[in-house]
């Protein structure tokens, strides 16, 4: 399926969804309490049905009706066998690994897409060493079994946060007080903030230190009623719609989130663009740019959107510190120079970053969506400020994070349409 998308004026006022990562956690968190909670709003999009199917698979019961969803978590690890089907969801994955082992489960992890090429070789080290065996050629699937033990869990920091979030919502669980010690300097930490406060909300106590973490064995989650953040990666789609080329206000937006892409406000105002904040909305109007540069350590999954940007800011922008991006859905630093360069636009692909050259338009034509939701979406913007029609395929890849997005696109003045 292709979609193709007309230029247009960005204008009006759309509600962000509800932020995925937050919506992982909260389930996780729920399944573990051991009772019945509720979380809303959630969009069941296909990395959030993941993590539904994967509780469900150890025990725990759901029920989604409208935006929310509930969890009983009366059950969970009762299922001493179990088949996780990941989907392509990182999230899922290194998230559910340390949880299973936890549980003592005999679990088989299995996904689709790039996910089976995608990295866990930390926890093949780490998780050995604590009573957990693993089974695998390479990659997925991947059979764990064993009962998880407390203790030093020593992770490179640099690889993926995710790791971190695995362990610590794993660790209060085990008889034995446990610490993760960080081995290379932590990156997207706000995303291992965000864990660490969802843990809190259901009860956990998790304190840092000088290397990393210290958790505190024997804890129980609690049950509690959970209210989801909006999403900021999601947001700035429409933000940088909005500062190329008209004007948007995104409704729902915590500014005080732990979402580390929050920081999407105040890079644009570095560009130039004129943008007004308040405690849950955040409206983004066109303004001259001018380039600038973008350390993405923190933020990698608002790349793509920030090179959209770059693109019209007069001078040379550059993003450093994005060598992740390369194990995502796709290798991102690659698909998203390609996405602009098809278009008309100056890009410099580097090691571990991007050099984005500004034009005053970009001409349109045809693109490869390269089955990555964030490379889709952020062709949807470049129409903003596009001479001709975009035509781009894998469509439908929206679904893995926002299926809502073509029509909340439209509803500001985009023209996207499905085309077979």
């Amino acid at each position: 399926m292709n979609v193709s998308f007309k230029p247009f004026v960005p204008s009006g006022t759309v509600k962000a969804p509800p932020s995925k990562s937050d919506v992982h956690r909260a389930i996780i968190c729920a399944a573990l309490s051991g009772g019945k909670c509720t979380i809303s709003p959630v969009a069941l999009s296909e990395d959030i049905k993941a993590t539904i199917r994967c509780v469900e698979s150890l025990g725990a019961v759901t029920n989604i009706d409208k935006e929310v969803l509930t969890v009983d978590g009366s059950r969970m690890f009762e299922n001493k066998e179990a088949q996780l089907d990941c989907s392509e969801s990182g999230s899922t994955l290194r998230f559910m690994i340390p949880v299973a082992a936890a549980g003592g489960v005999t679990a088989t992890f299995t996904g689709k897409g790039r996910l089976p090429e995608r990295p866990i070789g930390i926890y093949a080290e780490a998780l050995p060493k604590a009573g957990v065996e693993f089974s695998c050629d390479s990659g997925l699937p991947l059979t764990i079994s064993g009962q998880l033990k407390g203790g030093v869990f020593k992770i490179p920091g640099d690889i993926s946060s995710q790791f971190i979030s695995g362990l610590l919502f794993a660790l209060p669980l085990l008889k034995r007080d446990s610490d993760i010690v960080l081995t290379s300097p932590i990156q997207s930490v706000g995303y291992i903030n965000m864990t660490i406060r969802t843990m809190e909300q259901f009860g956990i106590e998790v304190d840092a230190t000088d290397t990393g973490w210290h958790v505190r064995g024997q804890q129980h989650y609690i049950p509690s009623d959970y209210t989801t953040d909006g999403d900021w990666s999601q947001a700035a789609f429409y933000m940088v719609s909005g500062a190329i080329g008209g004007e948007i206000t995104v409704d729902g937006v915590n500014t005080n989130s732990a979402q580390g892409d929050r920081k999407i406000a105040e890079l644009l105002r570095e560009f130039g663009a004129e943008v007004i904040q308040d405690a849950s909305s955040v409206t983004v109007k066109k303004s001259a740019l001018s380039a600038i540069e973008i350390d993405a350590k923190n933020i990698p999954d608002l790349v793509p959107v920030l090179a959209v940007c770059a693109a019209f800011a007069r001078g040379t922008t550059k993003i450093i510190n994005a060598e992740r991006l390369r194990i995502k859905e796709s290798d991102r630093l690659k698909t998203t120079a390609e996405l602009l360069k098809s278009l008309g636009a100056k890009v410099t692909e580097q090691s571990g970053g991007l050099e984005i050259e500004g034009i005053r338009q970009l001409d349109g034509g045809s693109v490869n969506g390269y089955n990555d939701h964030r490379i889709v979406m952020s062709a949807a913007v470049c129409a903003a400020c596009c001479k001709g029609e975009i035509t781009c395929t894998d469509a439908l890849s929206i679904n893995k994070s926002y299926p809502d997005f073509y029509r909340d696109y439209n509803s500001v003045g985009g023209k996207a349409e499905l085309r077979e």
